[in-house]
């Protein structure tokens, strides 16, 4: 725009979304910037022409980089899965492409909702982890309400024989390895009985058989089951609805745990060989992410790991039942830290013995299962005491006792679940309300 021109139309234009940069060409240049300095997207007030081309001529280039299309994730947080608006000018990309293609958008209820679940399922914790903050000094009501199983040792639909590890879904269905009669079973909210989902057609190696099925998840992005099929040594891929046989996808394996991270990969443990495998999606082989070659004692080593939990750094959780502690091994390290540890005795909470399931909030305190003392204990980070939160009042079928407790989980509300094995039953925690 010219001098006299600009006063009039700049600040009707410095508005517009369109609008990138102003020149002001004109022949009094001094009184012009007087007025012009209010206006940021004035970015010169000249009187040369050639100078105004060569401004132009950037701003040209610049222009068409911005206009080049880029592929980007709004809804990714892995830098590992594609484009997403993680790393350099993040931030800022994320913020435009939010206002742009989100808030500007004329959107309906559907689109709302489908928005909503996106960002659930992307944001969502760990698996098996509480989706709200757990307090340091939280408690659990002492006595368990018992949510599945609990009519004795048997293979009805209201019963379990040896629950190993279990899985809770956001509805709080429970997804539960039912070792000794081979098969996984789901117990929906408030039911008393279970619907079984994968397996139940006896003990064998079929396609639609399991044998002594020890864990169990549930791959949302792929709606299925994912379950190490113990006796088989394999781990198998199962559809989670109407799912008559399942495929193996993992073969050769002792694996008594299973999870997944939230870019998708597969973490198995393998509790002959000692150590732990990730697999990334479209991966043949794993890679060992804890542990090392041969089972052992030290700190690069692991000895029958059990149970695996993934946190949001990709740190691995590991019940290393055979040296009677629990490890962590951060992504990348060649060797792990002992979070919680101490030989075989029974009433001292930091000498456990025989750890099973393991889960971690979001400060890092470790809640692992102490199989032979009947209980679950609290290992707030850097402590060398744990705390009793569930069970502990020695071993029996009370609803405050557990008798051999496996695999745990919490649901999206802080409320505990633990297969009690030796009762045949899931015993359900309440988490208690912090009063001030």
């Amino acid at each position: 725009v010219s001098g006299r021109l600009g006063r009039e139309i700049v600040p009707s234009i410095h508005k517009l979304r369109q609008v990138i940069s102003i020149y002001v060409y004109c022949m009094d240049k001094k009184s012009n910037e007087q007025w012009s300095c209010e206006f940021a997207k004035v970015k010169a007030v000249v009187v040369e022409l050639d100078e105004l081309v060569s401004r132009i001529k950037t701003d040209h280039k610049i222009q068409k980089k911005v206009e080049e299309p880029l592929s980007i994730s709004v809804l990714n947080t892995s830098i590992d899965t594609g484009k997403s608006t993680i790393g350099v000018n993040g931030e800022f990309v994320f913020s435009q492409v939010l206002i742009d293609c989100l808030l500007r958008l004329k959107s309906t209820q559907t689109d709302i909702n489908e928005l909503i679940n996106c960002l659930e399922n992307e944001y969502e914790g760990p698996l098996r982890a509480p989706a709200i903050d757990i307090h340091p000094n939280a408690t659990w009501r002492p006595d368990g309400i018992t949510v599945a199983g609990g009519n004795g040792k048997g293979n009805e639909l209201n019963q379990l024989d040896n629950p190993h590890g279990l899985y809770v879904d956001d509805d709080q269905t429970i997804y539960i390895a039912d070792y000794l009669n081979h098969r996984i079973v789901a117990w929906k909210y408030g039911a008393t009985s279970g619907q079984v989902v994968a397996g139940g057609n006896g003990q064998g190696n079929g396609t639609n058989q399991l044998d002594r099925p020890h864990d169990v998840i549930v791959d949302k992005e792929r709606d299925s089951l994912i379950i190490s099929d113990a006796g088989n040594y394999r781990v198998v891929r199962w559809p989670r609805r109407n799912g008559a046989s399942g495929e193996t996808i993992i073969s050769h394996i002792d694996c008594m745990g299973l999870t997944l991270d939230q870019t998708g990969s597969l973490y198995v443990s393998d509790f002959a060989e000692g150590k732990v495998l990730r697999y990334r999606i479209g991966d043949f082989g794993g890679t060992m992410v804890a542990g090392s070659v041969g089972i052992g004692h030290c700190i690069d080593q692991l000895y029958n790991p059990c149970y695996v939990f993934v946190d949001q750094d990709r740190s691995v959780y590991v019940s290393d039942s055979g040296n009677y502690r629990v490890m962590k091994w951060e992504e990348g390290a060649k060797e792990g830290i002992v979070v919680e540890s101490g030989p075989e005795q029974i009433n001292d909470f930091s000498k456990m013995h025989d750890r099973t399931g393991v889960v971690v909030d979001q400060l890092n305190t470790v809640y692992v299962a102490d199989y032979y003392n009947h209980r679950i204990i609290r290992w707030p980070k850097g402590a060398t005491q744990g705390s009793i939160i569930a069970g502990g009042n020695g071993r029996g079928k009370g609803s405050n006792q557990l008798f051999f407790p496996q695999g745990l989980s919490f649901d999206r509300y802080g409320n505990l679940y633990v297969a009690d094995q030796g009762n045949f039953r899931v015993q359900k925690f309440n988490i208690k309300q912090m009063t001030n």
